[in-house]
Order: C-alpha cells, then structure tokens, then sequence
C-alpha cells in the first residue's frame, strides 16, 4: 500500500471538521512550544523580543493571503472583521468582535496560551506589544486607515473574565 498526502476530496464533512481542528491544535502547540523552548534556553526577555519580531510579519502575511484567497474586496472595518474571520487564532483562541459602522472591538475571554502558562505556575506573558504588531500589520494590509488601539492586554492589570481587548477604527480625515 502507497501512503502518500491526505486525499481530501475522500473525506466527509465531520471527518473534515475533525481534521481541521487537528490541524489548528497543532499551529497552536507548536507556537507555544517554540516560545517554551526560547524561553527556556534564552530566558523570557528574548522569548518575547522574538515572538514580537515573528508576530509582526505574521499579521500582513496572514491578511495578504486572506484577501487573496477569500476575495476580500471591502474596505474599512468591515472588510479588517471579515478578513479576521478566516484568521486561524480567531478559531484557535475564539476571539470575540463586535462591530458597529466603522468601529470594532476584539476581545478574547479566554487565552488557551496564557491559561496554560498560569496553570502551571510560568506565569502570564506580556503580549501587548506582540498583539499589537500583529494585529496593526493585518489591519493595515487589508485597509492602510484602519488602525489599532490596544484598550488592555498582559502586562496589563486585566479582569478574570477577560484577558485583552483591542479597537479597529477608521482614522479620522487629518489623523496621522
């Protein structure tokens, strides 16, 4: 028997489903075990210096691709929202958005890689400035006036039931 790549096109929809969620456990265990590792043999500050710099590039590439393969032709934060849709962290964490016109608010009540690091004892990671790259970068390829303000996020002092939160607007005419 040849053993070659998976044949999709075999596959039932909840065979489908269930490999999909496979697939995006794995992105996600794999992020976290490289920042485990760095950490570990770096120490936390140049696990968080690189995160950052891996992040930053990850946003624009992600929305690049988004648009390209979805045909996300809107503009503003509609299209930011719709392409964030297809952004795989918004299944893997389950961010929440709300959106109003051209405002909307992103927020994530529950953070699997911080809930993992506290359970067991590594404590919360600062992640704004992460998050903050990765989202600015993905907004601005998708809109260059959507931009992103971060409302709070580790280090930041943050409620129990919510670990960040981040606003999508449209710049104003005359904002820098």
């Amino acid at each position: 028997m040849k053993v070659g790549s998976m044949d999709f096109s075999k596959m039932g929809e909840k065979e489908l489903r269930e490999y999909l969620d496979f697939l995006l456990r794995q992105y996600r265990l794999a992020d976290a075990f490289w920042f485990l590792a760095v950490e570990e043999t770096f120490g936390s500050e140049a696990a968080v210096r690189l995160n950052e710099d891996v992040w930053i590039k990850i946003g624009p590439l992600a929305a690049r691709e988004i648009k390209r393969r979805f045909a996300i032709e809107g503009e503003g934060v509609p299209a930011v929202v719709e392409a964030l849709s297809y952004f795989p962290w918004t299944t893997i964490i389950g961010y929440e958005i709300e959106q109003t016109g051209d405002r909307a608010v992103l927020r994530v009540p529950h953070c699997p890689p911080q809930e993992a690091r506290v359970k067991h004892g590594l404590g919360e990671f600062p992640c704004k400035a992460m998050h903050w790259g990765e989202f600015a970068g993905f907004a601005r390829e998708i809109d260059e006036r959507v931009e992103v303000q971060c409302v709070m996020a580790p280090p930041d002092p943050h409620p129990d039931d919510l670990w960040c939160q981040w606003e999508f607007r449209l710049r104003e005419v005359g904002d820098s």
